[in-house]
């Protein structure tokens, strides 16, 4: 009969204890990272908030009633339900997310991952459906000191760039005055059914054809769909002189651009450099451009994106600029874990040699060991 070995028990709670207090010590090592392009990220942000705040005063400025419960956070960029230049329907929640002002983080993100440099050209197409994400695109753009050429539609869907007297074209004007960017369309269609307002009344159709002829920007008007895809590819080939066009953004649902709506599911939202071999039902300047191998950014599904990068679905109040996961994340302290690691290994390593050596040691010959009748075994 072996003696029963009493070390064991003391050096497994032991164990235990510094477990515990490692574990402890790595959790308690957090520490606040930089995502990359940090410093990039947070000017885009606060240019985008700036462009907001503008946009705010000039309305109030004028007068304009702004609704609290459909814009909580009072940013003058949600519009009216319905109004004659209204082309879809819209989710007055995407469009209360879209105003968060951190999303521009994301786009300087999507950009850097592209591949773009100094002075690249970026095709740009936006509608009057989501201005917040057209400024906060806008901003990265000129953050990261690009060429943007943009075309928009100028429709847009509910809760959107609906005034007729103050459609994207005139918040872009603005923000040009106002010197917060120097990008600008040059050249706008009607939007909305076969991009030439299909849809909407004759009175919605000249308000718009107004506010294009007033903020001086070219008018791309064609019978049929397919023409005006054309039309808006050359525009794209002229402006870049020759240039290489390094990335396409394409924002909401005009129709140009995806050339039927079933695209804007079909295709992935966020960057992608490689567009999936599918049959598309239409061939939009979104499907022309990625055929040239050119990165696509695709910003449609918008409430799909904000989960993708932690942002807020209901962002009420404003969150603040700079805060988030696309600017920082916590990370566990890598010394720390593996000083705790090594510590750990070590006091297991030295306590199997002093167990062994202990019970080597403490193991009596065979001829001492005493049966339980006191007669030698």
């Amino acid at each position: 009969m072996a003696t029963i070995n009493t070390y064991s028990n003391p050096v497994l709670a032991v164990f235990a204890v510094a477990a515990a207090l490692s574990f402890l010590a790595v959790e308690n090592s957090k520490i606040d990272v930089r995502q990359k392009w940090y410093n990039e990220k947070l000017e885009a942000a606060r240019r985008t908030k700036a462009a907001q705040e503008c946009i705010k005063d000039f309305r109030l400025e004028r007068g304009v009633f702004i609704d609290a419960v459909n814009d909580p956070n009072e940013t003058a960029l949600i519009g009216q339900d319905i109004t004659p230049i209204t082309t879809d329907r819209g989710d007055i929640n995407a469009k209360i997310a879209s105003t968060n002002p951190n999303f521009a983080a994301v786009i300087v993100e999507l950009l850097k991952q592209a591949g773009v440099k100094e002075k690249d050209n970026v095709a740009v197409a936006v509608t009057g459906s989501f201005p917040a994400i057209n400024i906060a695109v806008f901003s990265a753009l000129e953050v990261l000191k690009l060429s943007p050429i943009v075309i928009t539609s100028v429709g847009a869907s509910n809760w959107g760039a609906n005034d007729p007297q103050f459609t994207w074209l005139d918040m872009e004007r603005l923000l040009q005055q106002k010197k917060i960017f120097r990008t600008r369309s040059i050249a706008a269609s009607i939007g909305g059914g076969g991009d030439i307002g299909r849809g909407l009344s004759p009175e919605g159709r000249e308000l718009i054809l107004q506010s294009i002829k007033r903020n001086d920007v070219h008018l791309i008007q064609r019978d049929h769909i397919e023409q005006s895809i054309e039309q808006r590819l050359e525009v794209y080939d002229k402006r870049s002189k020759g240039r290489p066009i390094k990335a396409f953004i394409n924002v909401g649902g005009g129709i140009a651009s995806l050339g039927t709506v079933v695209n804007g599911e079909l295709i992935p939202s966020g960057l992608t450099m490689e567009l999936p071999v599918k049959n598309y039902p239409g061939r939009g300047v979104i499907i022309e451009m990625a055929k040239r191998g050119i990165p696509i950014i695709h910003l449609y599904n918008i409430r799909q994106m904000w989960r993708e990068y932690d942002l807020p679905l209901d962002p009420v109040p404003m969150p603040e600029v700079g805060s988030g996961g696309i600017f920082v994340r916590l990370k566990y302290s890598i010394v720390v874990a593996w000083i705790t690691l090594g510590v750990l290994s070590g006091a297991i390593l030295l306590a199997a040699y002093f167990d062994r050596r202990r019970h080597r040691l403490g193991t009596e010959p065979a001829s001492l060991l005493r049966t339980e009748s006191g007669h030698d075994l």
